[in-house]
């Protein structure tokens, strides 16, 4: 079953108001050693994110007047850099993830957006429950190896109808090799849906396929 966020999220928030000021959020993200803050309105629901990015703009970016020429991006940029509060300082709307949403789908959107955190949401009421940070979600590579059996097996027997009594399965540093007999296709089908699982870094083939009578390594399917 693939992991989802609440099996690796932390349970604690920190977040300030949309009237926090420059200095508060700065000592929020020291105190608690975390690189953006997530910003909530009076219902504890999140508006946006105030990033170290976001503030360290007040360094890099000189406010001038007539910004008619910029681009929208550096127009932004410079808005965030006149900033005092969280509400100028954030970008909006926030990114977020519900306890359900999958582990590969959050690690999708972090990359995508460039950010390194996401705020976790409630999916109810919509108010913030938690933080994913990037450091969680590398937690998936250190199931364990009882785990990762049990997922391989039901894979395949379950999802591709195969006798696991056939096949032989090696787990080292989240390193899949079956072996066994089996058709060239299934071979196929199975390294695509193991490498699939959460937590399995690759898998490789070295199953005695009837079509050539050897070994054979597949390379992955991406």
């Amino acid at each position: 079953m693939p992991m989802e966020v609440m099996d690796v999220m932390g349970r604690v928030a920190i977040a300030v108001t949309q009237d926090a000021g420059f200095g508060e959020i700065v000592a929020a993200m020291q105190r608690f050693k975390v690189g953006a803050v997530t910003v909530i309105d009076q219902d504890r629901r999140p508006v946006g994110v105030v990033s170290e990015d976001d503030l360290l703009l007040k360094e890099t970016e000189p406010v001038r007047h007539g910004l008619g020429s910029l681009s929208p991006a550096r127009r932004e940029e410079r808005r965030k850099a006149a900033g005092v509060t969280a509400m100028q300082l954030m970008t909006s709307p926030a990114i977020v993830v519900t306890p359900g949403t999958p582990v590969k789908a959050a690690a999708r959107l972090m990359h995508e957006n460039r950010v390194k955190q996401l705020p976790v949401i409630d999916a109810v009421t919509g108010r913030v429950c938690g933080t994913l940070h990037q450091s969680d979600l590398l937690r998936v590579f250190a199931r364990p190896v009882g785990d990762l059996h049990e997922e391989i097996t039901a894979v395949i027997r379950d999802t591709l109808g195969l006798d696991p009594a056939a096949l032989t399965v090696e787990i080292s540093g989240g390193v899949v090799t079956v072996g066994g007999k089996a058709t060239a296709a299934e071979a196929a089908r199975l390294l695509q849906a193991i490498r699939q699982i959460d937590g399995i870094v690759d898998a490789v083939s070295t199953i005695d396929t009837p079509a050539t009578g050897g070994e054979q390594v597949f390379p992955p399917v991406y």
